[in-house]
C-alpha cells in the first residue's frame, strides 16, 4: 500500500494517480481530535494489519481525489530521529566495502511534498542535491541483528539529503540540518509492496535534466545492516526515518529556481523547488569534481 498525508493530514491511499481517503481507519472523531499529524502516523503504524479490510472498504466507499493538486503533507511529520548514513555507496563498484557511520539530522529540516528548499545566506562553496532511499520503521528497534532488520520497517520512501558544503567549522551539522534540507515523500511504500530493498532504481533530474542514476544494489552496507547498526547505538522508534546514503556520481549544484524531481522505481515522485535569496550561480550539471574525489579511497 501507499499512504499520503494531505489537506488537514487526513490519511489518503494512493490508487494509480488517485487519493482514496481512508482517514476512518485511524479512529473516531475524537480520537482524531487528539491526535496530532505524528500521531496519526503513530496510529496507522500500530493499527495497518488490523484495519486491511477496512482500508479496501473505506477506499471503495467514497469518490477518488486526483493526486495531482492535492496539497500533500510531509507523510512522517515529527520523527524523534533522522538517521542518515553518511556514505554507503560503492560508487558503481569502485569501493569494495565502506565502513558504517551515521549522523542525525534535525526534524526541523523537513519539507513537506512540493516545497521550496531555501538556501541559506551561509559561505558554503555549492549546495548539493542526495538522492537517496529512506526506510520508516515500524517497531522499537534496539539491537537487533541485521537478519531480522527489515521485519522492523513499516515502509520506504525517496529522501533528498540537500547538503551545504564547505562550510567551516567543518560538520554534519553544519552542512546537514538546515530548515527545508530534507524534502522526502511524498507517500510512504509499505514494506510488504518492497519485496528486495536491494533491487530499486533511484532518479534524480534538475529542471528536466538527468543527473543522479544508480541502483540501491550498489551500497555497501545493505538497508538491514545499516537498521542493525543504527539499532546498536540507538533504540529507534516507531516513525523514526533511516535514510540510506547516496551515490555521488551524479550531484550536481542547487540553484534559485531550480525545478528537482526524485522518482524510485514506480512510486509516487517527489518534487520540490529551490529558492536562493542571494541569487548564487554554480556550473551546471554534474558536478565531476565532486564524483571524482568519491571514487577516491580517502574520500
Amino acid at each position: 500500500m501507499r499512504f499520503v498525508f494531505f489537506d488537514d493530514y487526513r490519511l489518503g491511499l494512493i490508487e494509480g494517480d488517485a487519493i482514496r481517503d481512508v482517514t476512518p481507519i485511524l479512529g473516531d472523531a475524537a480520537t482524531l481530535e487528539a491526535a496530532g499529524p505524528q500521531d496519526r502516523l503513530l496510529l496507522l503504524i500500530a493499527g495497518l494489519d488490523a484495519q486491511r479490510d477496512n482500508i479496501a472498504r473505506i477506499a471503495a466507499s467514497g469518490p477518488p481525489r486526483r493526486l495531482a493538486g492535492a496539497r500533500l503533507r510531509a507523510p512522517v511529520p515529527r520523527p524523534m530521529k533522522i538517521c542518515c548514513a553518511a556514505r554507503n555507496y560503492r560508487e558503481n563498484g569502485t569501493h569494495e566495502s565502506i565502513p558504517i557511520e551515521f549522523f542525525l539530522k534535525s526534524p526541523e529540516a523537513i519539507l513537506e511534498p512540493d516545497g521550496i528548499v531555501e538556501l541559506p545566506p551561509a559561505e558554503a562553496t555549492i549546495f548539493h542535491h542526495e538522492a537517496e532511499l529512506a526506510v520508516v520503521i515500524g517497531r522499537a528497534a534496539r539491537r537487533v541483528p541485521a537478519s531480522h532488520a527489515l521485519a522492523y520497517v513499516f515502509g520506504y520512501l525517496p529522501f533528498v539529503d540537500v547538503s551545504a558544503r564547505g562550510l567551516m567549522p567543518r560538520s554534519f551539522f553544519n552542512g546537514k540540518s538546515f530548515d527545508t534540507f530534507a524534502p522526502f515523500g511524498p507517500a510512504i511504500v509499505t514494506a510488504d509492496e518492497v519485496a528486495d530493498p536491494q533491487r530499486l532504481t533511484i532518479a534524480l533530474d534538475v529542471n528536466d535534466e538527468t543527473r543522479q542514476r544508480f541502483g540501491t544494489d550498489d551500497m555497501a552496507n545493505s538497508v538491514a545492516e545499516l537498521i542493525a547498526y543504527a539499532s546498536s547505538v540507538t533504540t529507534l522508534r516507531p516513525g523514526d526515518i533511516v535514510a540510506t546514503g547516496t551515490n555521488h556520481q551524479g550531484l550536481g549544484a542547487l540553484q534559485d529556481r531550480d525545478r528537482v524531481r526524485l522518482r524510485i522505481e514506480d512510486w509516487p515522485a517527489l518534487t520540490f523547488s529551490v529558492r536562493d535569496p542571494l541569487g548564487r550561480t554554480w556550473a551546471r550539471g554534474v558536478d565531476e569534481a565532486t564524483a571524482a574525489r568519491a571514487r577516491q579511497p580517502s574520500a
